[in-house]
């Protein structure tokens, strides 16, 4: 049996560990932190990535952590409607689409592993510092928090260690640093009641000055009857890329939506109400042309970081944990299992991670602002038929791998939701 390390205690991580395991390997997981905590916001987790985790028997127990996606609502500036679609199984796809706090999920995914791989499955406070290889084992150096340094010897090494990755670095030095768009997101949560259906995700403004998308991720929050909402804002702004920890105010956002009139939420006002907000900018990496070095892999965002556009990043990193335990437990050489599983993800998600640089469905946004020089309109389907719009959504849908149901037969699938369209 191969002896598999993992680098990265992250979803990405943690989700290859656990399928790796439904293959019969028993990996081992390095984590530079020395206590993993539930960190960050809000993650959409679409139909096929909620069936990757059904398929690791893990469906029931992810429901119970989540919000249920119903629809998914898109508003200018103004606040006024242009285009509606439901979600996952309300339009009628297999698998739920369901909202859940990143930090959340990945102690959810952390626990899981640890009970059925062993507690000594991930170690923690163990930065991998780079590799060194020959024809038949990788070595890993590793640094604790006390500065010591140890190695660590596999058979193969899939490196999961995100954005930052320092595998990447060592692979591809010339393709190591993050591309910054000159966008920065402010990201929040807010503790206040459901609005609309209570499974409804909203896309607002004028993408040409700033973009909000507020979304549900815990109903009931601890008890309080209320829902807690991440919501994300992204405008200019000087930026930084090598810092992730910044701290914000929503003070520098709160003027883009002055105008801005939804009948069931005031966007101003959940701004204000923040229980945290932190700025991050929205960088990704170009593109690679490979992902394996011999017996090395990269995996997840260390392979294909890509804009939070479209709720595709996490998904595409667990499908990756999917394919590479499905290579891998094929047999025969761990070096072809590794090419083969570069050969069936790298140009699919490349192309995704290029799409979402294109802005995605949210260009529907952009063309009503720019068709109406950011002014309210009279009638959106003068503006933007829904049949040009559904034919933006159904492409998009189909490039991330999730063609939408019935489009084939010429059934639209978006909806003014005014109208009351039934499926």
């Amino acid at each position: 049996m191969l002896d598999i390390a993992i680098i990265g205690a992250g979803p990405a991580g943690l989700a290859t560990a656990l399928r790796l395991h439904q293959r019969g390997f028993r990996p081992r997981i390095y984590e530079t932190v020395a206590e993993l905590k539930p960190l960050g916001v809000g993650i959409d987790v679409k139909v096929y990535g909620t069936r990757e985790l059904d398929e690791l028997g893990l469906l029931d127990a992810f429901r119970a952590i989540s919000v249920d996606a119903q629809e998914s609502i898109f508003f200018n500036n103004h606040g006024q409607e242009i285009y509606a679609e439901r979600c996952g199984t309300h339009m009628g796809y297999l698998h739920e689409q369901r909202f859940v706090h990143r930090g959340t999920l990945q102690m959810f995914l952390y626990d899981t592993v640890v009970e059925r791989l062993g507690a000594d499955a991930v170690v923690q406070g163990a930065r991998v510092t780079g590799y060194t290889q020959d024809a038949d084992r990788v070595t890993l150096g590793i640094r604790t928090a006390d500065g010591a340094t140890s190695e660590a010897v596999h058979d193969l090494v899939i490196a999961a260690d995100g954005i930052n990755s320092t595998i990447r670095r060592q692979m591809h030095p010339e393709s190591a640093d993050p591309k910054y768009s000159g966008i920065t997101m402010w990201r929040g949560t807010t503790l206040m009641e459901p609005f609309k259906t209570g499974g409804t995700i909203l896309h607002i403004g004028d993408p040409r000055v700033s973009s909000c998308i507020v979304y549900p991720i815990a109903d009931d929050f601890e008890g309080s009857g209320l829902t807690l909402v991440n919501w994300v804002v992204e405008a200019t702004r000087d930026e930084s890329v090598e810092d992730w920890n910044q701290l914000g105010t929503v003070e520098e956002i709160l003027p883009y939506y002055d105008d801005c009139e939804i009948d069931f939420l005031d966007v101003q006002e959940m701004l204000r109400n923040a229980r945290e907000v932190y700025l991050f900018p929205l960088i990704d990496h170009d593109p690679l042309d490979s992902w394996v070095d011999g017996r090395v892999v990269l995996l997840g965002d260390a392979a294909h970081a890509m804009y939070p556009r479209g709720g595709n990043g996490a998904c595409q990193a667990i499908v990756d944990s999917r394919v590479i335990a499905e290579k891998l437990a094929e047999g025969g050489d761990p070096r072809e299992a590794l090419a083969a599983f570069e050969a069936e993800r790298l140009e699919a998600v490349n192309r995704i991670v290029m799409a979402n640089r294109g802005e995605g469905y949210e260009v529907i946004r952009r063309m009503v602002a720019e068709r109406t020089d950011g002014k309210p309109f009279d009638d959106i389907e003068a503006v933007l038929p829904l049949a040009e719009a559904d034919a933006i959504f159904s492409t998009y849908h189909a490039l991330v791998g999730q063609p939408r149901p019935g489009h084939e037969a010429g059934e639209a699938s978006g909806f003014r939701s005014w109208e009351l369209v039934e499926r």
